[in-house]
C-alpha cells in the first residue's frame, strides 16, 4: 500500500501525516524499538550504526546515522548523531520528546536547533495513520533545518518505513 506523505509547515511547526498498511500495534513498534528502528531509519544509502533506545518518560533514544553510499559524494561516510529525550508515553497511541543534534558521547549541539515532537497512531480498518508534529522555538530555526534537506531525508526514511512494515507482515 503506497501512500502520500502529506507535509506542511504553519509558522514553527513542520507537520507530515502518512497511513501505513500496517497495525497500529507494529507500527508504534517500528518507531520504538531498536530492532525494527536499525532496519528504516534514515534516508537511503545511510543506516543506524548506532541505536541505544530506552523508550520511557526521561529515557533517551541515541542514535549515529552513517552514508555508506559511495553515490552520495561528500556526504559519503558522514556520520549524523542524535539524542531524542522521550516526555510522554502512551504506548501504541502517542509519544512525545524533544530531538536533538548530539555526538558520539550524547553531548547535545547547542548551535543546532531542537525541536519538540509529538507523534499520534491512529488505526482504521487495518491501517495506520502517524501525526507527527515537530515544534521549534522559531520558524526561522525550523527553516534552517529544512534547508538542511530535512523533507527529502524524512520522506525517504518514512518510504523506508513502509518499505518494512510490508517485509515484516510478509515474512
Amino acid at each position: 500500500m503506497t501512500t502520500s506523505m502529506r507535509i506542511r509547515v504553519e509558522g514553527n511547526q513542520f507537520i507530515m501525516e502518512r497511513t501505513f498498511g500496517a497495525p497500529k500495534d507494529l507500527v508504534f513498534r517500528a518507531f520504538t524499538e531498536a530492532e525494527h528502528l536499525k532496519k528504516w531509519w534514515g534516508p537511503r544509502g545511510w543506516t543506524l550504526t548506532r541505536c541505544d533506545i530506552d523508550f520511557r518518560p526521561g529515557g533517551v533514544w541515541h542514535y549515529c546515522m552513517k552514508c555508506e553510499d559511495p553515490a552520495q559524494g561528500d556526504f559519503y561516510g558522514m556520520e549524523s548523531w542524535g539524542k531524542t529525550i522521550y516526555k510522554e508515553t502512551n504506548p501504541q497511541d502517542f509519544y512525545s520528546c524533544t530531538d536533538y543534534f548530539s555526538d558520539e558521547e550524547g553531548t547535545i549541539n547547542e548551535e543546532l536547533p531542537p525541536c519538540f515532537t509529538e507523534l499520534e497512531f491512529v488505526e482504521r480498518d487495518g491501517s495506520t495513520t502517524v501525526i507527527n508534529r515537530s515544534r521549534y522555538e522559531t520558524a526561522a530555526q525550523l527553516q534552517s533545518v529544512i534547508d538542511m534537506g530535512m523533507e527529502h531525508g524524512v520522506r525517504e526514511t518514512w518510504d523506508r518505513l513502509e518499505e518494512h512494515l510490508a517485509a515484516v507482515q510478509s515474512a
